[in-house]
């Protein structure tokens, strides 16, 4: 949550239902290596000139990225361009419900993933909460690498991942090996939940990998 103390009531909410809330202030500089939220509650009228707001605006309008519900005060709302790439609205007054709902339904416009934690695309279904999949019903064994390689294409579906931006968000930006890595696990991967039914991941010569909404 990015914004002033109009925020902080739905914290606990947000808390109690079981989600993992960090409250940042505008102006407040984020750590990226532990700063990768799936939904972000924006104050708009607080953050408007953040740097790190229009970064994320940014990325809103091309479909990447976190899914951005702007929060608002409905005695004051303040002027926006509806070209920003918000993915829903929500008033100060909201009660606990409808926050819940808003958010739910922005996480699974955004990402395919339910209110259950659940991703589902086709056959495939990845529990996000206890790191199992599933293809046709029948249970994928994954190494760790390769589930966490999974998880993040196919939270991003269709978007196209280079070979080091992969390393960066599966590996980590201290780890030493080389793009060769990502060939392997990727062949791997596909080994493991493709055949001539199923086909998920693409490779895009001379780019690298996308997941296949």
């Amino acid at each position: 949550m990015i914004g002033s103390e109009i925020l902080s009531p739905f914290q606990r909410t947000l808390e109690e239902d079981g989600y993992e809330v960090v409250l940042r202030a505008p102006g407040e500089t984020a750590d990226s290596d532990n700063y990768s939220p799936d939904v972000i509650l924006l104050d708009l009228a607080a953050g408007a000139e953040d740097t790190e707001v229009k970064r994320i605006l940014q990325e809103a309008q091309t479909g990447v990225g976190p899914a951005v519900i702007a929060v608002i005060d409905p005695e004051r709302p303040p002027s926006f361009d509806p070209a920003l790439g918000l993915d829903d609205f929500l008033a100060t007054t909201a009660s606990p419900g409808e926050l819940t709902l808003r958010l739910r339904q922005a996480l699974w416009r955004r990402t395919g993933v339910d209110a259950r934690n659940v991703l589902r695309c086709g056959d495939l279904e990845m529990d996000l909460a206890n790191y199992t999949v599933h293809i046709a019903g029948q249970p994928v064994d994954l190494t760790y690498k390769e589930y966490e390689l999974l998880r993040f294409l196919a939270t991003s579906p269709d978007r196209v991942f280079n070979r080091e931006t992969l390393l960066n968000k599966v590996w980590g930006y201290d780890f030493y090996g080389g793009s060769r890595t990502v060939d392997v696990h990727i062949r791997r991967l596909r080994s493991k939940i493709e055949d001539r039914h199923h086909t998920f991941i693409e490779t895009v010569r001379n780019v690298g990998y996308r997941f296949r909404a």
